[in-house]
C-alpha cells in the first residue's frame, strides 16, 4: 500500500510538470473500511490510481469523479455508502453501493490543473494590456517578439525575443493572440501556426484578417487551420483603447476556454492524432462502457477485470463482490435491467 507521504511526493513532482491529476482524500469513515481518514490517492485523466482510498466500489466512484472533475476544475465531496441517503446533505454527491462492505467513507475530490498558458505574439500596445491582464486571471503568459523585454512585459511569466522557433510549453492548455497591429503581421501569424495552438485569435479588423489568412493560405499553410483563426479576436464591447481591446480579447479567450472550445485540455497543443481504426481524433473517440447491472456504475469495458457471461452475453463489473452477487442469480438481474 503507497503511503500518504510518497502520495504527496509524486503530487509534487506532477504538479511541477504541469501534468493534471486530481488528489482524493479519505475526510471521514464509518466502520468497518478498509480506508481511514487521511488516507490518499492520486488519479490521472485516464483513470489510473495511485495510493489507497479504499477498494471494491470506492474506487470506481473515485475514479468517475476525479475525471468530471478535471473536465470543470470544481471540487468535489463524495459519499460511498451501503446505501443512498434519504436526506441528502448539501454539497456531498451520494454514491449508494450495495457491493460496499458495509462502512462509509466520505472523500474529497481535488482536481490539480496546470495554469492555462497564453502565448501573446507582439509587442503593441494592446499586447503589453493583454499580458497583465491575463495574469490576474490566471493565465501563464509568454510573450514572444523581436525586441520584447521585461520593461514591456513585466508580468510574463516567459519572454522570447524571437518568432522563430516557438513552442508552446509543454502541459497546460494552450491559447495564442497575435497582437502584432501591423508590425511583421504576416510572421507572427506564421509563428502561431507553428506552435500548433488549436486556438489562435489575431488583432486586426475583418478586412485585414481576410487579406493576411489569404497569404497563409498561398504560402501553403493548412487551410482549415488558417480558416480557424479567430479575428477580429476578442468580445465585441466597443472597445478603443489598448486596455480595452485586451479585455475584449481576453472575455474571449476565456470563453473559449470555460465553453469548451478551443484549447481546454492538458493535449491541446499537440497536433491531433487519428484513431487508426476510424480516424477518429482521440479527444472525441470514447472508450466502450457498460453499467454494472447490480450497483450501477459505468465500467470501462476494455481491460475490466471482473466480467460474467450470461445467455451468450458478457456483463462487466466494478468489483468481484458485485461480478459474484450476479452469478448467484443472474436471470434476475438481467431482468432488472431490461426494465
Amino acid at each position: 500500500m503507497v503511503d500518504s507521504d510518497t502520495v504527496m511526493d509524486k503530487a509534487s513532482r506532477l504538479k511541477a510538470a504541469g501534468q493534471p491529476f486530481v488528489l482524493a482524500t479519505v475526510v471521514r469513515c464509518e466502520s468497518p473500511t478498509s480506508a481511514k481518514p487521511g488516507a490518499k490517492a492520486i488519479i490521472t485523466p485516464d483513470g489510473d490510481i495511485e495510493g489507497w482510498i479504499g477498494g471494491g466500489c470506492a474506487q470506481p466512484a473515485v475514479i468517475k469523479t476525479a475525471k468530471q472533475a478535471l473536465q470543470d476544475g470544481q471540487p468535489r465531496l463524495i459519499r460511498i455508502s451501503p446505501e443512498r441517503s434519504e436526506n441528502q446533505e448539501a454539497g456531498i454527491v451520494d454514491f449508494g453501493m450495495v457491493c460496499h462492505s458495509g462502512g462509509t467513507l466520505d472523500i474529497f475530490i481535488d482536481p490539480v490543473i496546470a495554469r492555462p498558458v497564453l502565448f501573446i505574439i507582439g509587442a503593441s500596445p494592446a499586447a503589453q494590456a493583454l499580458c497583465s491582464l491575463a495574469r490576474e486571471v490566471g493565465f501563464s503568459v509568454t510573450a514572444a517578439f523581436p525586441g520584447a523585454d521585461k520593461k514591456m512585459f513585466p508580468e510574463a511569466d516567459r519572454i522570447l525575443d524571437r518568432l522563430d522557433g516557438l513552442e508552446l510549453p509543454p502541459g497546460g492548455p494552450g491559447f495564442v493572440v497575435v497582437a502584432t497591429q501591423g508590425k511583421r503581421d504576416e510572421a507572427g501569424l506564421e509563428a502561431a501556426l507553428a506552435t500548433r495552438a488549436e486556438y489562435i485569435a489575431f488583432i486586426a479588423s475583418e478586412r485585414k484578417a481576410a487579406k493576411l489568412k489569404e497569404y497563409l493560405r498561398e504560402r501553403g499553410h493548412d487551410r482549415a487551420r488558417v480558416d480557424a483563426i479567430i479575428a477580429p479576436a476578442g468580445v465585441e464591447i466597443g472597445a478603443v483603447t489598448p486596455e480595452e481591446i485586451a479585455l475584449s480579447v481576453l472575455a474571449g479567450v476565456v470563453q473559449a476556454r470555460r465553453s469548451g472550445s478551443g484549447a481546454i485540455m492538458a493535449t491541446a497543443a499537440q497536433p491531433a492524432k487519428t484513431t487508426a481504426a476510424k480516424g477518429v481524433p482521440p479527444s472525441t473517440a470514447k472508450p466502450a462502457q457498460a453499467i454494472d447491472p447490480i450497483c450501477g456504475m459505468t465500467v470501462i469495458t476494455a481491460g475490466a477485470e471482473h466480467r460474467s457471461e450470461f445467455a451468450g452475453r458478457t456483463y462487466y463489473f466494478c468489483c468481484a463482490h458485485c461480478r459474484h452477487t450476479f452469478e448467484k442469480n443472474p436471470q434476475k438481474y438481467v431482468e432488472a435491467l431490461a426494465t
